[in-house]
C-alpha cells in the first residue's frame, strides 16, 4: 500500500509540473494528471512483467514508470495540439 501512494504522488508531481511547463487551463492539469498516472501505472507493470529494473525504490519500479509517465504525457500532448479541420466538427 505504501508504494501505491508513494506512486501516485510521484505521478501526480510529474503531471503538474508537466502542466506548468506547458502551460494549460484547468482541463489540461486533469488531462496531464491522467496521463501521468495512466503512464506511470503502465511503465511499472511493464517494467516488472519483462524485469526491467532501473531507479527501484522498494516494490516500487520508478525508471519504467517514470519512462513510461514521460511516454504518455508526451504523445498525449502530442495529440492534444490536433485541431479539428474546419466543418468537421
Amino acid at each position: 500500500m505504501p508504494a501505491l501512494f508513494l506512486g501516485f504522488l510521484i505521478s501526480s508531481l510529474f503531471g503538474a509540473l508537466f502542466h506548468l511547463w506547458k502551460d494549460g487551463g484547468p482541463g489540461r492539469l486533469l488531462l496531464y494528471l491522467i496521463l501521468s498516472w495512466m503512464g506511470f501505472g503502465a511503465g511499472h507493470f511493464l517494467g516488472g512483467l519483462i524485469d526491467f529494473s532501473f531507479l527501484a525504490y522498494g516494490e516500487l519500479n520508478l525508471g519504467a514508470a517514470l519512462t513510461g509517465g514521460v511516454l504518455f504525457l508526451g504523445v498525449g500532448y502530442w495529440l492534444s495540439l490536433v485541431k479539428p479541420l474546419p466543418g468537421n466538427k
